[in-house]
């Protein structure tokens, strides 16, 4: 799982990582340099069983339930399920204690926690979070992109619609939010997408948005409140 991958990073783990996803890009030298054991659905057992790992980590809503399963039967497998940032918190020292770096896991958690009590929203607004065009797609309820939402004072116009609603313009239309962001993963969301969604809400203020800063919840959340600080002046 990319996030996690980071946080292993920066957790100070250097040879002991033998494997990541092909979506794990940070860090890039990571990236460049170790092996990949398939992405975050669909691995490559053959170069697992290569690299023998002592454990495997991973992520319950972005791995597929039927392969891990067999994986457990082979190794040591942890995995994380995140929907808030208590969650990722505890997620960071729980791997911290399991990978000998407790002190390290605390230190970034810490961090991350005292990063997001500064964080100072503007008042509230409704928005919509696009994650996905053809079928539009968007952010609910019990996501973690919804609980940074709402720690941003913005309030989730679709959050009553399941967890990845997809969405007809209609909906958008009977909606009107006041804010709507557009991520720049796991679609690539671009300008002309910005301009055909202000065709349908002309009086909303549309963002292209960092999908990583919202989205991962890793060490990466220490960047997180300071962009979503810069991103509320703007809206």
């Amino acid at each position: 799982m990319p996030s996690q991958t980071e946080l292993l990073y920066d957790l100070g783990l250097r040879e002991e990582i033998v494997g990541i996803t092909k979506f794990c890009i940070h860090p890039d030298e990571w990236f460049q340099s170790k092996t990949k054991v398939g992405g975050t659905k669909k691995y490559d057992f053959e170069k697992i069983k290569s690299l023998q790992p002592d454990l495997i980590i991973g992520n319950k809503e972005e791995n597929e339930q039927t392969q891990i399963q067999q994986l457990m039967q082979l190794y040591p497998v942890w995995m994380s399920d995140i929907k808030t940032l208590s969650d990722a918190l505890d997620m960071i020292n729980w791997i911290g204690k399991i990978v000998n770096k407790k002190e390290e896991a605390l230190t970034i958690s810490n961090q991350i926690s005292l990063k997001f009590q500064s964080l100072k929203p503007n008042s509230k607004r409704t928005c919509a979070y696009f994650i996905w065009k053809k079928p539009y797609m968007c952010v609910g309820a019990n996501t973690f992109v919804d609980d940074m939402l709402q720690r941003c004072n913005l309030e989730n116009v679709f959050s009553t619609h399941g967890r990845y609603p997809e969405i007809m313009e209609v909906d958008l239309t009977a909606k009107q939010p006041e804010v709507i962001l557009l991520s720049s993963e796991p679609y690539p969301f671009k300008d002309t997408d910005k301009q055909a969604l202000q065709l349908i809400c002309p009086n909303s203020k549309i963002e292209i948005v960092e999908g990583e800063l919202f989205s991962w919840y890793g060490s990466r959340l220490l960047k997180s409140v300071d962009y979503f600080t810069a991103l509320l002046k703007k809206l």
